[in-house]
């Protein structure tokens, strides 16, 4: 009996605890006052997150890139290493497609390699894979011309400085207008050429004020857009020809003196770099056209 008699007095000492509770202190099973405000709703940080994200990965691949060039800096100079990997990828993007310079070209590439060991060698296509990671978070930048400027790559001899890519923003702006899309409707596409192209940054530029007037009028821009190129300096313009090829631009680049070596009609190709989508069937369809039409003029 004593048992049965402590029960009761447990239950009422747990009771007296809950009814004593502290008015601040709500059960969890008490229904919550129809006047409570709703939450406010949370500001919308989506594309400021977005944002910031794409500025560390750029900034990610741009220091990942420059801990894997060091890493080679120990045996080779880095100016060196520098020509050694243009040239090297330049061969890698033109022997894909570009088969009537494949055998030159791939020589180029063998023996250039074999001046690395085997651990040395394994680092070029890291150095390949953070180019294009940079590129691909950021399409609208010079990645290679910043990353020469940055190593003090540039020849002083020749004043080789390369313009800051806000300027050549600007500069595409004012020289394009905005009648581009007026124009590929009338001559079918545009061509946007640059005689001293150094590492492309405006031609980049060009490219993509180019892309943002086509894009309000449904046109892909890489079926509209051809840019020619030249420089002197055939490591630079190597530079400019992996970034549009990279880009998907149908490009050409010439290596070689704007005013003893301009480009014409009649030139050899030795020392032309054809991007990969040159080769689409697009522009090779309207190459043949215009063979034809220059035949016809011929005739008459």
């Amino acid at each position: 009996m004593k048992f049965w008699k402590k029960k009761p007095k447990r239950q009422t000492t747990a009771k007296s605890k809950i009814n004593t509770t502290s008015p601040k202190q709500v059960p969890k099973w008490e229904p919550k006052s129809r006047s409570t405000p709703p939450p406010k709703p949370k500001p919308d940080i989506s594309k400021k997150s977005t944002t910031i994200q794409k500025e560390f990965k750029r900034q990610d691949a741009r220091k990942e890139f420059l801990r894997v060039f060091k890493q080679l800096t120990s045996r080779h100079r880095a100016w060196d290493i520098w020509r050694d990997f243009i040239i090297m990828f330049a061969c890698a993007i033109s022997n894909s497609l570009d088969k009537s310079h494949y055998d030159e070209r791939e020589k180029r590439y063998l023996k250039i390699i074999k001046k690395y060991n085997k651990q040395e060698q394994n680092l070029f296509p890291e150095l390949t894979a953070h180019t294009v990671m940079a590129l691909e978070e950021n399409p609208e930048q010079d990645f290679l011309g910043g990353i020469f400027m940055e190593l003090n790559l540039g020849d002083e001899s020749k004043k080789q400085i390369f313009t800051p890519y806000h300027v050549c923003e600007l500069m595409a702006e004012i020289a394009l207008g905005n009648n581009v899309a007026q124009q590929v409707v009338k001559q079918g596409y545009i061509t946007i050429h640059d005689p001293c192209c150094g590492a492309g940054a405006t031609l980049i530029a060009s490219i993509h004020a180019a892309r943002k007037q086509m894009e309000k009028e449904n046109l892909n821009y890489q079926n509209y857009v051809l840019v020619v190129g030249q420089d002197i300096d055939e490591i630079v313009a190597l530079m400019c020809y992996i970034q549009l090829s990279l880009l998907g631009v149908a490009a050409y680049i010439k290596i070689g003196n704007i005013f003893t070596e301009p480009i014409d009609p009649n030139d050899t190709t030795e020392n032309y770099w054809f991007t990969p989508i040159y080769f689409s069937d697009v522009w090779t369809t309207r190459r043949l056209i215009h063979k034809m039409d220059d035949l016809l003029k011929g005739e008459k």
